[in-house]
């Protein structure tokens, strides 16, 4: 083997190996990938709990500041109660 096959070689097998780590070593494309993937789920999360959460900060300050108004209606709404000495009507369609 001459001076230039071993060189040629050695390059060879270096390339090999740095397009190995590149594409399938720690920290290359395929896991760079995944990471992208899983950050942009997770960040989706995170919008729709900041949402909820900003409805939910809406409707603490409506109850503290309507107090009982808010109280009364959510429980109508929701639970479908109603007050003493009221009569419910129920309008079929």
């Amino acid at each position: 083997m001459t001076p230039g096959k071993v060189f040629f070689a050695i390059i060879l097998l270096l390339i090999v190996h740095l397009q190995y780590r590149l594409w399938l070593g720690d920290g290359g494309i395929v896991q760079i990938r995944h990471y992208q993937a899983r950050l942009d789920v997770l960040s989706q999360q995170v919008r729709e709990k900041k949402e909820r959460n900003a409805a939910l900060y809406e409707d603490v300050l409506d109850l503290r500041n309507k107090g009982q108004e808010a109280i009364e209606e959510r429980a109508r709404h929701e639970l479908g109660m109603i007050r003493e000495n009221e009569t419910f009507f129920q309008v079929l369609e």
